[in-house]
């Protein structure tokens, strides 16, 4: 297996606990010499808080874990296209590198709505690799957002 692909597949364990919660499944890894520094899931509903995706989750703790805000060398395994917050955050903690599986239509930060990672007049960059096990992490938003129209139209 390749190692991007083992790792995405542990962001993708955090995305199934979020969907358990009731949240929309996504999963993230920060990685560190072949360790795992910070990981995280969706709690947005779960805590009350507009910031709580996984990657602020993931990111937040790989800094507290190595007591460092700037995360050079980390790097953060996502099952999906960051939105612009967490694409910011990721320029601001000096991300080394973020590996994320499916595109996001509605907020990704990638290019798809918007590209926030790949504008030159940032200082820092953070270097891209998408599509990682997409096909399995879009399949696991689609199986969430099928079964919650399933719920509203029960209850309806």
């Amino acid at each position: 297996m390749d190692e991007h692909e083992q790792w995405m597949r542990l962001a993708l364990d955090q995305a199934e606990k979020a969907m358990e919660l009731g949240e929309v499944p996504v999963g993230a890894v920060a990685v560190l010499d072949g360790r795992v520094v910070g990981s995280g899931f969706n709690r947005k509903e779960s805590d009350q808080d507009p910031t709580a995706h996984a990657e602020m989750i993931a990111l937040r703790e790989a800094a507290a874990r190595l007591d460092n805000w700037r995360l050079v060398g980390v790097t953060l395994y996502c099952t999906l296209e960051p939105c612009p917050m967490c694409a910011g955050a990721m320029i601001q903690g000096r991300l080394s590198r973020l590996v994320y599986g499916a595109k996001d239509t509605r907020f990704g930060a990638d290019g798809t709505i918007i590209d926030v990672l790949g504008q030159p007049a940032f200082n820092h960059r953070v270097e891209v690799i998408s599509g990682v096990l997409a096909d399995e992490a879009g399949e696991l938003l689609q199986q969430f957002f099928r079964e919650l129209r399933g719920k509203n139209a029960a209850i309806q």
